[in-house]
């Protein structure tokens, strides 16, 4: 998977790390791939139905140590 950026929104609480994908996301092209970190359990039905709101596919999400990982391609 080629990575166009990645954004670090760990110990982030509820709104912020949607916050900060929409920023970062803003910053892609069409079709590149935004990888985000959090920690808050929140964020994976979160940013699961903003992506599908603002047109975005969240092709993969995983979780390893406390970590969810996110992977959104831009719509």
């Amino acid at each position: 998977m080629n990575i166009a950026k990645v954004l670090d929104a760990k110990g982030l609480a509820c709104p912020m790390p949607i916050v900060k994908t929409k920023k970062a996301i803003n910053e892609l092209e069409v079709g590149e791939i935004l990888e985000i970190h959090a920690t808050d359990k929140g964020t994976k039905s979160d940013l699961s139905a903003w992506a599908k709101s603002g047109g975005h596919e969240l092709l993969k999400d995983t979780e390893d140590e406390g970590v969810l990982k996110f992977w959104i391609k831009k719509g």
